[in-house]
């Protein structure tokens, strides 16, 4: 697992709003420090210096995720990528 970010906010509808140190895939798993799945990545924005990425929530309270280091675990992709005609 790979350290994402610190969570810098929480929005209005639930994401959890993460200052981020990398740059995931949009669709990465996300996981806390005890490595239990909290959510997914749905977006980055920002900076390319300093981007920050919206996690969307899965079964988590938001509010114990306030201030939370946040690790991620990119999607295992499907080794065939071209179709056959």
């Amino acid at each position: 697992m790979d350290f994402l970010g610190t969570v810098a906010e929480i929005t209005s509808d639930g994401r959890a709003v993460v200052s981020a140190s990398a740059s995931p895939e949009t669709g990465d798993s996300v996981f806390d420090s005890r490595r239990r799945r909290i959510g997914k990545v749905v977006r980055m924005f920002g900076p390319v210096d300093g981007p920050y990425v919206s996690v969307e929530l899965e079964g988590v309270e938001p509010s114990e995720l306030a201030g939370a280091d946040l690790y991620t675990q990119g999607v295992k992709q499907n080794g065939k990528v071209k179709r056959r005609h």
